[in-house]
């Protein structure tokens, strides 16, 4: 089963497979200058020789930089798999993207400006814009997703851990982009169905006035 922690794994994963990389070719290239300044050094008179071609090198710096991209895809879309492929009964939420808050509407009529959910729940969210495009990103969930007008786009994930967690928007959306912040607050099982519960009742006393 995909959960948060899971994904957070790959994702960590994947950025130091890259950092990884980039250190290494760093540490390479940076060898090669300093290897070259000194052998051809002016004062050693050495004289440059132009290389035509060397079939065995090419090949070499060709297919090495290859299976590197397709390792760094491979890490990407197995996230991107799982991200996109929520399982059957999975609590769906509508998120809607708005400048400049968020607003989370759930199947029996609550509506609020945080995101609640269980813990251990697999949470569907549906997300839409009312006006520009915006992007809803979890960085202690480690994903993000385009948030875009006359267009549904989904996520999801299952939070193995009780807490509050920054919600913020990734896309440039206006003067007001930066304070486009809000909360995901996982609780447990019990303290959501009282939560649960009160915004209902609340709703109900509502309709009742």
């Amino acid at each position: 089963m995909f959960s948060s922690n899971n994904y957070i794994d790959k994702v960590d994963s994947a950025f130091i497979f890259i950092v990884g990389i980039s250190f290494l070719l760093l540490v390479i290239i940076t060898a090669l200058m300093i290897f070259f300044v000194f052998k051809y050094n002016a004062k050693k008179k050495i004289k440059a020789v132009n290389i035509e071609g060397n079939l065995k090198l090419e090949i070499v710096w060709t297919v090495i930089p290859v299976i590197l991209v397709l390792l760094m895809f491979w890490y990407g879309w197995v996230g991107y798999a799982d991200l996109s492929n929520p399982p059957e009964g999975a609590m769906e939420v509508s998120v809607i993207g708005q400048m400049w808050k968020w607003n989370f509407e759930y199947p029996n009529g609550i509506k609020t400006d945080t995101l609640y959910v269980p813990v251990n729940q697999p949470v569907k969210l549906n997300l839409t814009s009312v006006d520009v495009s915006h992007s809803f990103f979890v960085p202690a969930f480690r994903f993000k997703q385009d948030v875009l007008p006359n267009r549904n786009n989904t996520i999801w994930f299952e939070p193995e851990e009780i807490g509050k967690f920054d919600i913020a928007c990734a896309e440039y959306c206006g003067l007001q982009h930066a304070y486009m912040y809000s909360k995901v607050v996982v609780m447990s099982q019990d303290d959501y169905k009282n939560w649960e519960q009160i915004e209902l009742a609340k709703i109900n006393n509502l309709l009742n006035k």
